[in-house]
């Protein structure tokens, strides 16, 4: 098995941040690049987004994007749509080191998952991609958290999994990346969907239905691309589902939430707003119905109210469950 002891996580938000106590945690000699954490590396916190977690003084803290390139193996925790322009500056590392994509979603105007935008941007990495029920302050706290990382090869799946794996932290290996992507990707429409419910106050009976038919179309729209049907079951598909729609931890369900409520929206855009009209594309073109995606992006562009979509929603056509 290859033998992974430095870790570099790109991107120090909260997630990237996370990822790198979880590999402190497993013993890697670990490497954090962000583009201003000049204050993070002197008070060893992030304060922005992880307040009161402190960083081990080992962690490497740079805005240097050279102190990563020599690493065994990187962990891309950037947001989905700057992923592309991020891998384009790590053009120097090693042929075939492992990059591991650890962001969630579908580059707006291409709707390439985040494997094909690093197979352009980035030809030398050996693609990995981890995701799976994991809110980065459970995970920064050490709470127990279990993922899935997947790679094309079970050996490099298993060696990243040895090499972050701890008491805390539980990856499993898999070999389907597709619907590894699949499941993190559309999910985070789906968690906007709930959160709508929730804001709305429509009860937990519609929240109930809207976690198992938006499952239900994540499902059927994995499997038309070739997903297999026991990794959408798993943790990086129904798992994360039922995480990011049950709790305004999730940026996407506290975005839907807002939506619902009338509240202002969060500052910043969940990943789950630019992939929904993506989603119904791409659903449209694969001729796989998915009615709650469909409804989401309609109300996100405003061509829909809340109240229009609920209503056409449970006045379509009555039909078997299993169709």
């Amino acid at each position: 098995m290859m033998t992974i002891d430095h870790i570099a996580v790109v991107g120090a938000g909260a997630w990237g941040t996370s990822l790198a106590l979880a590999a402190h945690r497993a013993g890697r000699t670990v490497t954090l690049w962000g583009r201003d954490v000049a204050g993070m590396a002197a008070s060893r916190e992030n304060a922005a987004h992880l307040p009161g977690v402190r960083l081990p003084e080992a962690m490497q803290v740079t805005d240097r994007i050279e102190a990563v390139l020599a690493a065994d193996a990187i962990l891309l925790a950037t947001p989905a749509q700057t992923v592309r322009e991020v891998a384009g500056r790590l053009e120097a590392i090693r042929e075939d080191t492992p990059v591991v994509l650890c962001a969630k979603g579908l580059e707006r105007g291409t709707a390439k998952r985040m494997t094909e935008v690093l197979a352009e941007a980035l030809p030398p990495a050996a693609p990995a991609v981890l995701s799976g029920p994991s809110f980065a302050v459970d995970v920064a706290r050490g709470l127990p958290t279990a993922v899935t990382i997947a790679a094309t090869e079970l050996k490099l799946a298993m060696a990243l999994c040895h090499a972050l794996g701890s008491a805390s932290f539980r990856p499993y290996a898999e070999t389907d990346m597709l619907g590894v992507e699949i499941g993190g990707a559309f999910k985070n429409v789906l968690a906007i969907a709930a959160g709508i419910v929730a804001g709305r106050e429509f009860g937990a009976s519609a929240s109930a239905a809207v976690i198992a038919r938006g499952f239900a179309e994540l499902r059927r729209l994995g499997e038309a691309q070739g997903a297999l049907p026991e990794t959408l079951m798993g943790l990086s598909g129904l798992g994360d589902l039922v995480l990011t729609c049950s709790s305004v931890q999730s940026r996407n369900f506290a975005y839907g939430h807002a939506l619902g409520s009338g509240a202002a929206l969060p500052p910043a855009l969940a990943e789950g707003a630019a992939t929904a009209p993506v989603a119904r594309d791409l659903a449209r073109r694969l001729g796989v119905p998915m009615p709650i995606t469909e409804a989401v992006a309609a109300i996100l562009d405003g061509t829909l109210s809340i109240d229009a979509a609920a209503e056409a929603l449970m006045l379509r056509p009555l039909k078997r469950e299993v169709d």
